[in-house]
């Protein structure tokens, strides 16, 4: 977790709580909820698949040619281990050995076999044509893989992850994404189009690489793979929404919501007073919950193969699981690997207009839970009808940490560690809704449970339970 020192970015109006920055930047905002600039790393990676461990190679250039390194392909996979003599190199997986001669395109797994360039040994690294893989492998493994040199991934047995397509009509067309497993794409959008890179998932290929639907909305989608990236790119007639649900195997894509442009205020910098409330049409939940860190901001490194955005999102799906089991609408803001600022996080927020603000956060230092309401800078008063920014907070503070009471006892009850405090962790001040932030720790089993669905639901659920209790007041406040 890391605490973020405020900045001053202007004034909202308190009559019109639920706009608490210019319209035209919640507009922004809303069609980048979950999406992510950028697109699959510029350099050239080989990505793996199997049911052991999904990961990639870099593949480099030798004489003109593709080439990766053959111990850290199959070193994921199994025990294996290489040792270099001479021109010689030998490399064992398993209890399969193979022999390789520098310069030389014969190789000796099981049999003789023909590479189609040299074999090059650098420095005791042992690298193979990068075409090879198809019929190299297997005779490493015992079982087959399947090779897509173009785009650069390799399937290693049935590892595969299937998806389907379909348009369901509601109030409006969303396209929904089911797949067969968990899936946590980056996201990102411009004008009418929604491009998901699944560089991480074993996405295998739809049986047409165009997918076209009976939807103005939303009227077709395309696959495409490209340097170890399958890639979704979902087409609308207008800017588009994406959601997750069903712990990461349901993808929805929506139109996303409109909001009128803004009057300013002449005379008043970074004012703006909304149109009607008759104008506005964006959905209101009683919950955001709002996973800290996310994209290029990896927050606290937990542990050597555990980052804070990790378990951040985890837990910020299961609290949405929870909470919606009781009958209680949330939004999750970052619901993917996207990098949102702390202004993006509160206006987005603050155009949900909800119940109750919950963002959360991980450390691994200590234990049990540390609870936080905001800490509001002096002297930063409103001006007439229009709210500091800095300062959005304070009509709402004593509801906050009325809750964050309610949830430090809850907590106790169920014999966790907790701990009620005070700090300027943003986006808190800027929050037009009683805000708290939920930081876990690890539980007294130590930092490997962290992560664990056990401790993480026995946390949610108290939570919820102490919301519960609350939400005739929070439902008052809004």
């Amino acid at each position: 977790m890391r605490l973020q020192s405020p900045m001053t970015t202007g004034v909202v109006p308190s009559s019109y709580a639920s706009r608490s920055r210019p319209a035209a930047i919640v507009v922004l905002v809303l069609v980048a909820t979950f999406l992510l600039s950028g697109s699959p790393a510029d350099e050239r990676r080989l990505a793996i698949y199997s049911t052991v461990a999904n990961y990639s190679v870099p593949v480099m250039q030798r004489n003109g040619q593709d080439y990766v390194g053959l111990l850290e392909t199959l070193e994921p996979l199994g025990r294996v281990n290489s040792k270099a003599d001479g021109p010689r190199w030998n490399l064992r997986f398993n209890y399969v050995e193979g022999e390789f001669i520098a310069g030389n395109s014969r190789v000796h797994i099981r049999g003789d076999y023909q590479l189609p360039a040299g074999f090059l040994l650098e420095n005791g690294r042992g690298l193979v044509p990068l075409s090879s893989l198809g019929t190299l492998l297997p005779r490493y493994l015992g079982g087959p893989v399947t090779f897509q040199e173009s785009s650069r991934r390799l399937f290693v047995g049935n590892a595969a992850v299937h998806f389907t397509a379909e348009i369901k009509k509601t109030a409006s067309d969303n396209l929904v994404l089911e797949f067969t497993s968990p899936v946590n794409p980056r996201v990102d959008t411009e004008a009418s189009k929604v491009r998901m890179s699944f560089t991480h998932e074993p996405l295998a290929a739809p049986s047409s690489n165009t997918l076209s639907f009976e939807s103005k909305i939303i009227p077709s989608a395309s696959y495409e793979e490209v340097n170890g990236a399958a890639i979704i790119t979902v087409n609308g007639s207008g800017p588009l929404f994406a959601s997750f649900s069903n712990d990461g195997r349901t993808i929805t894509i929506t139109p996303a919501p409109q909001a009128p442009p803004p009057q300013t205020v002449p005379g008043n910098a970074g004012a703006v007073v909304p149109p009607s409330i008759a104008a506005a049409n964006l959905r209101r939940y009683f919950a955001v919950v709002d996973a800290s860190h996310g994209g290029d901001e990896r927050g606290a490194a937990l542990a050597d193969q555990l980052s804070e955005k990790d378990v951040t999102l985890s837990f910020a799906r299961l609290l949405r699981q929870e909470l919606e089991n009781r009958g209680l609408s949330v939004l999750v803001l970052r619901d993917g690997d996207v990098t949102l600022s702390p202004d993006q996080r509160a206006n987005l927020a603050n155009a949900a207009h909800p119940a109750i603000y919950i963002s959360i956060h991980a450390a691994s230092q200590g234990n049990g839970v540390r609870l936080y309401t905001a800490l509001l800078p002096v002297g930063n008063d409103g001006r007439g009808p229009f709210l500091d920014w800095d300062t959005a907070q304070s009509t709402f503070l004593p509801l906050s940490q009325e809750v964050q009471s309610s949830l430090a006892a809850e907590l106790r009850k169920n014999q966790i560690s907790v701990r009620t405090l005070s700090a300027p962790l943003r986006p808190l001040n800027n929050l037009i809704a009683p805000a708290i932030a939920v930081e876990l720790a690890p539980p007294p089993e130590g930092l490997a449970e962290l992560n664990s669905v056990t401790y993480q639901q026995s946390v949610a659920r108290s939570i919820v339970t102490a919301i519960t209790t609350e939400r005739e007041k929070l439902e008052a406040g809004r």
